[in-house]
């Protein structure tokens, strides 16, 4: 996520030759309060029904989500106020900050949902990350792009050369592109997870509460496992778009194409994040919830007395075995 330079910029910029913020100004162009009002009413819907699952599901994990619309509400209010007040710091920095933080938030909630649902069809093995450690390596790998980029930042709001100004700006750029490949390896993870569950699924995938065969039906039809990675998906690519699109708005710098019209931030930031959020709703399901690593401890206890024959195997997984691999030997559930 891009700490834009105008965050940065120096109110008691000399006129020297040397000062290369001497003459800055924060916009190069008039907020458009039409659209910030439209994003704020997007984001108020969407941030009120995330909220209004969260309590009624009880689905905490996805606190982020909720807290992450907040901020992108912030943000856009910032814009809003920057309409009539160009000028303003305050309002530019609320603005920035808002829109900067709030993907790395929802982020944070898309890699808990991927441990969550490997412990729900108990495909543990399948993950090439230990289970116990996917969020805790990918949260950790956000916190130090963010840190990259606050540190590249902070040195920018003291350059006073175009040199240091290079500097500065190649270091913020460098955790934008170390974001896109803690994402990238993310979303290796959990496609390698996908093949070898298709490839030899487990009996929770098959039987399970969101399993092929076992998901009851909703609202929206039968939310199995695959539907929920499928949406995992969607919203780690618009994610990845959108810092995508934020690296090549800070590469080509202040006084690029992206930086000097609206439009573009609306389209590759605004847009996506809506999307996002619209995606992420299928995440308050009772049985994601359920996923973490106590609740599939107490769940393997509990399967473990109903297996059947005392072959320690489940029937759904021997049925899938034998129909994949003839009369080879089938694979415990757990």
């Amino acid at each position: 996520m891009a700490v834009m330079p105008a965050l940065f910029s120096r109110q008691d910029a000399s006129s020297g030759e040397n000062d290369a913020w001497a003459g800055f100004e924060l916009w190069h162009y008039t907020p458009s309060l039409a659209a910030a009002i439209i994003f704020i009413i997007l984001f108020v819907i969407l941030t009120a029904y995330h909220s209004f699952l969260l309590v009624r599901r009880r689905t905490w994990f996805c606190v982020p989500f909720v807290v992450g619309g907040l901020f992108e509400i912030i943000g856009y209010i910032g814009r809003a106020i920057a309409h009539s007040d160009k000028e303003g710091v305050p309002a530019y920095t609320i603005q920035a900050l808002g829109l900067l933080l709030a993907p790395i938030l929802f982020a944070a909630s898309i890699y808990m949902i991927l441990g969550r649902i490997i412990r729900v069809v108990q495909g543990e093995e399948y993950s090439i990350i230990r289970v116990n450690w996917l969020t805790k390596i990918f949260v950790t790998g956000d916190v130090i792009c963010f840190c990259v980029q606050a540190a590249g930042g902070g040195m920018l709001a003291v350059a006073t050369t175009q040199a240091e100004i290079d500097r500065d700006n190649n270091i913020v750029l460098g955790g934008l592109i170390l974001q896109i490949l803690v994402f990238v390896v993310f979303l290796i993870t959990a496609i390698l997870f996908l093949l070898r569950m298709q490839r030899r699924p487990t009996a929770a995938a098959l039987d399970g509460p969101l399993g092929e065969r076992g998901a009851a039906s909703g609202r929206f039809g039968r939310l199995t496992w695959k539907k929920l990675m499928i949406g995992l998906y969607a919203s780690s690519v618009l994610i990845t778009l959108r810092n995508v699109f934020r690296v090549i708005e800070y590469a080509m710098g202040w006084d690029g194409y992206l930086l000097t019209r609206e439009w573009p931030l609306y389209i590759f930031d605004g847009v996506l994040m809506v999307f996002v959020l619209v995606v992420c709703i299928m995440w308050y399901h009772p049985e994601i919830s359920k996923g973490n690593k106590k609740y599939a401890s107490a769940n393997r206890g509990y399967e473990a007395h109903n297996l059947e024959g005392g072959d320690g195997m489940v029937s759904g997984q021997r049925e899938v075995d034998a129909t994949k691999h003839g009369n080879s030997s089938t694979r415990p559930w757990s």
